[in-house]
């Protein structure tokens, strides 16, 4: 029964935040409001079918763990230290600043200072899956103020494990300076041991693992690999060095991002994060109890102040403090401006110490759900803020430090060739010869690392998917030649037309019978192997017969025609 129920809450979460999520993307809302309100609708608070949360809530830490993963492949070890300078102040004020506020509140409310604390700690660290979700959805994840925004929540994440840590020793009677100092120091140098054991072996390791896994030309082995990778990483990061599984897998990702194998990683081996994301958001709705809220309305509606007004404006103030441009001053507080899953976390474990009273977790999991459905709204509107106060600024003459360079590369001298066997040399060096810089796009990771060795631009991932698209360059390329002939390129073309619906595609299928389908994707030039001999062979013959020039081109128009139709 323990297999039906979990195969029960999957279909019922996914299905229902299928349903809620439409509705509410219909009527203009971000669907992640739908699926907390899915959550609600199954959870065991409200009438009607009821899901196992607590198989839920499993299922969302595989959510969470892919999203890390994902986050961290996406970024750089030098990316995050570069923001160091003001990660770490910002993290710090942020939580201190929260906690305080948190505090005041609570302790008004007549709660005592203890739990008035350890109530303030729980509205401090922002979630990682909604930070991670709005910045993407606005574009901004691989901008300077995304890095920020993710550099700061890492430095939160690891305050939170030192929270955890610290909690059951600074609600005991024996708690001493000396015992806190030197839990601190133990997590800090779990914390090293763990970084130094995934950027340093992991980094030998993990890529002689996938460069295996790579010669196998199975997709289902890589992928098997990676996700043996992240979910292993993440558990030993749990079991023996006491952090959080997501911190761990975002470690992992910035393992596996260093290799070459960070592209294709994040494009094939992650298509279930999304679901399990999902599924996150679906469990925080089915914790939530709306009859308890009536016992503390006004501490409610504080802390949702405290969340979505106070920690933003902390954060926006340490930014323009250190002089930081106005996009990054108003996009990093919007991204923070919520609560989530170590919000729950440690409000759960100082409800098993006894330290916060019954009604601390529904507080924290309404203002949770309220945050996250206010965050996209308010991400969305601050941009006409942010777009009218940079022509004010303008119109003051204050520059826009942050206005980004437009590419100095014509979109006429760009072009992607997928596949780099021997039509697709031929048409790399007919492009190089004629002044058009190539960028291959291959599966052969031998392949790519000779190119990348001869000074040519190569991309190691699949034609199919748009982050490999991205990454070769497509949005900016003028034309596209699919050299491969296989059951992708179709696909492939599509989603380069997605991307860009001015580029020229050039394609090369197998058969006759691919030419309407290459087409229909969107190719405007459609080449077959079986038809270029059958051309090939009629000219020849024509040629052994004595037919005149004009014959062999005259005949070889009709026969193009008969086989290709208009190109």
């Amino acid at each position: 029964m323990q297999d039906l129920s979990l195969i029960v809450t999957l279909a019922a979460g996914l299905g229902s935040a299928l349903v809620f999520g439409y509705l509410t993307h219909r009527i203009g809302l971000s669907p992640i409001v739908g699926y907390l309100i899915a959550g609600v609708v199954i959870g065991p608070n409200t009438p009607g079918f009821i899901a196992n949360p607590e198989l839920a809530e499993q299922l969302a830490e595989v959510g969470v763990i892919l999203l890390m993963f994902g986050v961290g492949l996406q970024l750089h070890v030098d990316e995050l230290l570069a923001v160091r300078r003001v990660a770490v102040p910002g993290a710090v004020a942020g939580i201190g600043g929260a906690s305080l506020l948190g505090a005041l509140a609570a302790w008004a409310a007549g709660w005592g200072w203890t739990s008035a604390v350890v109530f303030g700690l729980t509205l401090s660290v922002a979630s990682t899956v909604v930070l991670v979700r709005v910045l993407s959805d606005t574009r901004q994840l691989h901008t300077s103020a995304g890095h920020i925004a993710v550099g700061w929540l890492v430095v939160e994440d690891i305050i939170t494990v030192l929270m955890l840590v610290l909690l059951p020793s600074l609600v005991s009677a024996s708690v001493t300076v000396v015992g806190i100092a030197a839990s601190i120091l133990f997590t800090l140098l779990k914390v090293g041991g763990l970084v130094a054991l995934a950027l340093v072996v992991g980094a030998r390791a993990i890529p002689r693992l996938l460069d295996l896994m790579a010669l196998t030309r199975s997709r289902e082995l890589f992928t098997l690999a990676v996700l043996t990778i992240v979910l292993g990483i993440a558990v030993l990061s749990a079991t023996l060095f006491g952090v959080s599984m997501a911190l761990g897998a975002f470690i992992a990702g910035l393992t596996v991002g260093r290799s070459e194998y960070s592209l294709r990683a994040a494009t094939e081996a992650l298509p279930m994060r999304e679901a399990f994301a999902v599924l996150f958001f679906v469990s925080i709705g089915m914790l939530l109890d709306p009859i308890e809220l009536l016992d503390a309305p006004g501490l409610t509606l504080a802390a949702l102040a405290i969340v979505v007004v106070a920690k933003p404006l902390v954060a926006a103030g340490v930014l323009a403090l250190m002089d930081y441009p106005l996009r990054t001053v108003i996009t990093v507080p919007g991204a923070l401006a919520q609560i989530g899953e170590f919000s729950f976390i440690l409000a759960s474990l100082a409800r098993e110490l006894r330290v916060v009273p019954e009604t601390a977790s529904n507080i924290v999991v309404a203002v949770s759900i309220a945050s996250i459905l206010i965050n996209p709204i308010a991400a969305r509107a601050m941009r006409p803020a942010e777009r009218w106060l940079s022509r004010w600024r303008m119109v003051r003459g204050v520059p826009d430090e942050d206005r980004g360079a437009s590419s100095s590369i014509e979109p006429e001298d760009r072009a992607v060739v997928v596949g780099y066997g021997p039509t697709g040399r031929t048409a790399a060096r007919l492009l190089r010869e004629n002044g058009i810089a190539p960028t291959i796009i291959e599966l052969n990771i031998e392949t790519v690392r000779t190119l990348r060795q001869e000074g040519v631009s190569a991309v190691y991932g699949d034609a199919r998917d748009r982050e490999t698209l991205v990454t070769a360059g497509i949005p900016h390329a003028a034309t596209l030649i699919v050299s491969i002939a296989d059951g992708g390129s179709a696909d492939a073309i599509r989603a380069a037309r997605d991307l860009n619906p001015a580029v020229h595609v050039f394609a090369r299928g197998a058969y006759l019978r691919d030419v309407p389908a290459l087409r229909g994707a969107g190719a405007e030039y459609v080449f077959s192997g079986e038809a270029e001999v059958a051309l090939a062979m009629t000219e020849a013959v024509l040629r052994r017969l004595g037919a005149t020039a004009e014959q062999i081109d005259r005949e070889r128009a009709r026969l193009h025609g008969e086989l290709f139709g208009p190109q």
